[in-house]
C-alpha cells in the first residue's frame, strides 16, 4: 500500500499486531536458545568451542542468505501462508536439531531452521508496510520488537535453566513445539491485499538501483556484525570466567529487557523526538553498553552494558527497520528482505572473524572491537537519515508534488 491508502479498522489491526507479535517472539526465542548453550554442547560432545560457535554462524547465514528468497515467496504465496509453512518447517527441524547426534547433524539442523526461521520476522515487518500508513508503522513496529525482546529475555532464561537442570536439547525442542502451534494459529490472520508481483529479477533491479537503499543495506551488515555478534559471544565470555550458564543466560536476558525497554521507549517518543536524535542516542547508547565486556567481564558492570545496549539496540534498529519499509514502496518485500540479508549475514561475518578470538578466551580486544565499530555506524546512520529525510521534504515541495 502506499503511504495514503485507507488501513483496515483499528481493532483488525490491533489483533493483527498480536499476531504478528507471537510470531515474533517464536522466532526470536529460538534464536537466542543458543547462545548460552554453546559451551554446554562442546562439553557434551566433546568438540572445541570454535567447532560450536558455527552452530550460531550457520543459522545467521541460512537466517540472512534466504532473505531474498522469502520476500519474493511471500509476493507470490502471501505473507501469512508464508509465515505458516516456513514456521511448520522450523518446528520439524528443531525437533531434528533436539535430537542431533552429533555436532554435523546439528549444523544441518540449526542452519536450515535459520533459514526457515528467517522469513517470519521480515515477513511481519512487511505485513505491517502494507496494512499501515508510513507515520503509524513506528509502534507496530516497536510493538513487534518488543515482543522479540521479551523472547530474548525468556529464551536465554529457559535456555541456560534447561542447560544446567535438564539438557541443552530440550532448549531447542521448546520453541520447536512453539513454531509448530504458531503454524496453525496464524490461520486467523487475513492476508494483505497485493497487486500482481513483479518478476524477481525486476523487483531486484528496482530497489538496488536506489543508492538510499544500498545505505541501509550496509548499515544493516555493520549492525549485525557489531551487535548481534557481541550477543552471540557474551555468555561463552562471561561462562569463561566461571559463570553457570544459568548465570550468564540470565545476563543475556537482560539484554532482552534492554531492548523491551528500548522499544516502549520508542513507542513513547515517536512522536515527540525528531528520529535522527533516537537513532544517535540509540547508536551512542549501544557502544557504550558494548564497551564495558571489553573492560570487565564481572557479572554485575557486564549486566548493566547489556541492559544500555539493549536500549540503544531497540531506538536504532527499529527505526533503521521503518526506513527499509518506506525505501521502495513498489517492492517493499524485497527491499526489507535485503535488509535482513545485511543484518544477518553481517553477524556471520562478524561472528566467523572473531570466532579465534574467543576461542582463544581473548575476551576483551574482542568486545573492543565490537564498540569501535559501533561508533561510525551510528554516525553514518544519523547522517544518512538526515539527508534521506531532507531529500524526500525537497520532493514533496517540488511543483506538482504532495
Amino acid at each position: 500500500m502506499t503511504t495514503d491508502a485507507p488501513q483496515a479498522p483499528a481493532a483488525a489491526r490491533a489483533t493483527a499486531v498480536r499476531l504478528l507479535r507471537l510470531a515474533a517472539f517464536t522466532s526470536t526465542f529460538d534464536r537466542f536458545s543458543a547462545p548460552p548453550l554453546l559451551v554446554v554442547i562442546a562439553a557434551d560432545l566433546g568438540v572445541s568451542l570454535a567447532g560450536v560457535a558455527r552452530v550460531a554462524t550457520l543459522y545467521y547465514l541460512g537466517y540472512g542468505v534466504g532473505q531474498a528468497f522469502w520476500g519474493a515467496a511471500s509476493d507470490r504465496l502471501g505473507r501469512v501462508r508464508t509465515m505458516r509453512l516456513t514456521l511448520a518447517g522450523s518446528g520439524l527441524l528443531g525437533l531434528a536439531a533436539a535430537l542431533a547426534p552429533g555436532l554435523k547433524a546439528l549444523l544441518v539442523a540449526r542452519g536450515l531452521q535459520g533459514a526457515l526461521f528467517g522469513a517470519i520476522i521480515p515477513s511481519a515487518i512487511v505485513y505491517v508496510g502494507d496494512t499501515f500508513r508510513m507515520v503509524d508503522r513506528q509502534r507496530p513496529l516497536s510493538s513487534i520488537i518488543g515482543a522479540s525482546a521479551q523472547a530474548t529475555a525468556v529464551s536465554t532464561l529457559v535456555a541456560g535453566a534447561a542447560a544446567d537442570v535438564l539438557s541443552w536439547r530440550v532448549a531447542f525442542a521448546v520453541p520447536a513445539a512453539m513454531a509448530l502451534v504458531l503454524a496453525v494459529v496464524l490461520r486467523r490472520l487475513p492476508e494483505p491485499a497485493r497487486g500482481a508481483p513483479e518478476p524477481v529479477r525486476a523487483q531486484l533491479a528496482r530497489v538496488l538501483r536506489s543508492g538510499w537503499v544500498r545505505l541501509v543495506l550496509c548499515l544493516g551488515l555493520v549492525e549485525g556484525a557489531t551487535m548481534l555478534g557481541a550477543i552471540t559471544f557474551l555468555a561463552p565470555a562471561l561462562q569463561s570466567r566461571g559463570a553457570s550458564a544459568t548465570a550468564a543466560g540470565a545476563v543475556v536476558a537482560i539484554y532482552g529487557l534492554g531492548l523491551f525497554g528500548g522499544s516502549r521507549l520508542l513507542a513513547f517518543l515517536a512522536d515527540r523526538v525528531p528520529v535522527t536524535r533516537l537513532m544517535a542516542l540509540g547508536g551512542a547508547l549501544l557502544a557504550l553498553g558494548v564497551a564495558v565486556p571489553a573492560i570487565t567481564l564481572s557479572v554485575a558492570p557486564v549486566a548493566g552494558g547489556v541492559l544500555v545496549a539493549g536500549i540503544g539496540f531497540g531506538l536504532l534498529h527499529t527505526n533503521l527497520q521503518a526506513w527499509a519499509t518506506d525505501l521502495v514502496p513498489q517492492a517493499r518485500a524485497t527491499a526489507v528482505s535485503l535488509f535482513v540479508t545485511a543484518l544477518f549475514a553481517g553477524s556471520a561475518l562478524g561472528t566467523a572473524l572473531l570466532t579465534p578470538l574467543a576461542d582463544a578466551g581473548r575476551f576483551s580486544p574482542l568486545f573492543a572491537v565490537y564498540a569501535a565499530a559501533l561508533v561510525p555506524l551510528a554516525v553514518a546512520a544519523v547522517t544518512g537519515r538526515a539527508r534521506y529525510d531532507a531529500a524526500r521534504a525537497r520532493t514533496r515541495a517540488a511543483p506538482g508534488q504532495r
